[in-house]
């Protein structure tokens, strides 16, 4: 089989997998003729895979061959698709020849088990290896990694990647016993704890060293780095019968135990000869999104993953965002004083961002704020304004009921969501 279709059967293999993002790199380029690849500046050529979301690394499985037989994967051992096998060596070349093309900003390679997941792991940490000692690579590499791999091979993969990532798979471990049998949560959130350890230990060994070097002014041999962008997970929305508050819950914990940069949200998209265990349709993508919005608030805007659903049937509510919808449920919380309030209670505010009340706070120290000085910050008025008072404006009595407001807003968040209709 040729390298094109190689590539043809192994780029569509990894579209499945949503945990690969080039945040968090370290800096690195090749100004002075040294090395190939940069993490940094302009002129990368974004592809659009035929699900919509934006791929701007070369996204391929090194092999989709997979002794697993995981009921939601196209490229279980059971599936009857087109397999193919990269070589160390083809992987290499094609980054570098898609990097110098402009296509790529880097590699993010996962691969099925082949063998064993050690010889699998040598295999995927090989072609990093080659990229950044044999060719002085300085671009982006996220690789996921094996669960059940040696501690030494997550040594090595944390050496050379960017990015690690271990997908969680699934919320709850009924459905990965159900749907993935094969697959050992323990040992998933074992390697999760070794990787955040190995992560920890290098990043407090850098700070020691930059500590060193300032208070001695001079140059301190810099300690090994590992996987500077940190780890990451994924999880498929939609395959199970876990609801989006366990999902929250699930995630909450994974940052809190783990300190991890993103938990992923992939919805389940149904695959050919699917098992009767699986639904039958995907879920609106709009799940997704609403997901991705809710880790938002968690991470950013000092929700827990406990007050955010607001439905007793633990789902999210489709039709408003997960902050508006928290505002909705709590009206006795609004409105909110835009120029006494403190910042804590501002980013609970409907169509108040992070960055929009951190300036808020800032201009209010020499001037009482009024409503030009929130459209001239470009915030959604028609979203903000019934949660907010200011020195010119006080909600009207009518505006404070949600069963009246909800309808109004909900016009104004689906032109915020319209373009996800495109790939619906």
């Amino acid at each position: 089989m040729d390298v094109a279709r190689k590539l043809e059967i192994l780029a569509d293999a990894a579209k499945y997998d949503a945990s690969c993002a080039s945040s968090g790199a370290e800096k690195r380029n090749s100004l002075g003729g040294k090395g190939i690849g940069s993490t940094e500046g302009m002129g990368i050529c974004h592809s659009y895979a035929p699900d919509g979301r934006c791929v701007s690394l070369l996204k391929i499985l090194l092999t989709n061959f997979c002794t697993y037989d995981c009921l939601y994967c196209v490229n279980r051992v059971s599936s009857n698709v087109p397999r193919a096998r990269f070589t160390v060596d083809e992987v290499v070349d094609l980054t570098l020849d898609f990097y110098k093309r402009n296509y790529i900003e880097g590699l993010f390679l996962s691969s099925g088990i082949i063998q064993t997941p050690d010889y699998t792991m040598e295999q995927v940490v090989s072609v990093a290896r080659k990229l950044r000692e044999e060719h002085d690579f300085r671009g982006y590499i996220h690789l996921k990694t094996i669960p059940d791999a040696s501690d030494a091979l997550l040594t090595d993969a944390g050496r050379y990647a960017d990015r690690l990532s271990i997908n969680i798979e699934l919320p709850s471990l009924e459905g990965l016993k159900d749907l993935a049998p094969e697959k050992d949560a323990r040992a998933i959130r074992i390697s999760m704890g070794r990787l955040r350890e190995k992560i920890d230990t290098a990043r407090g060994e850098r700070a020691d060293a930059k500590r060193t070097a300032t208070a001695q002014m001079k140059t301190v041999i810099a300690p090994k780095r590992f996987s500077t962008g940190g780890q990451s997970t994924q999880m498929i929305v939609g395959a199970d019968a876990s609801d989006d508050a366990r999902i929250l819950s699930v995630s909450a914990n994974l940052y809190g135990s783990y300190r991890l940069k993103r938990v992923y949200y992939s919805a389940f998209s149904p695959i050919p000869d699917a098992s009767g265990a699986l639904p039958l349709k995907a879920p609106p993508l709009i799940r997704e999104h609403r997901l991705y919005q809710a880790d938002w608030l968690m991470r950013f805007y000092g929700f827990e993953s406990d007050e955010i659903v607001q439905r007793g049937d633990g789902m999210l509510d489709l039709d408003v965002d997960p902050k508006l919808g928290w505002a909705l449920a709590h009206r006795e919380r609004f409105p909110i004083d835009v120029n006494r309030a403190p910042r804590e209670d501002l980013l609970r505010v409907p169509g108040l961002g992070a960055k929009t009340v951190d300036r808020l706070i800032a201009s209010r120290r020499h001037r009482r704020l009024r409503s030009a000085d929130l459209a001239r910050l470009r915030v959604a008025m028609a979203k903000v304004l019934p949660f907010v008072t200011l020195a010119d404006h006080v909600p009207r009595s009518d505006e404070l009921e949600a069963d009246q407001l909800k309808p109004r807003l909900m016009r104004a968040d689906r032109r915020e969501s319209a373009q996800l209709a495109l790939f619906a």
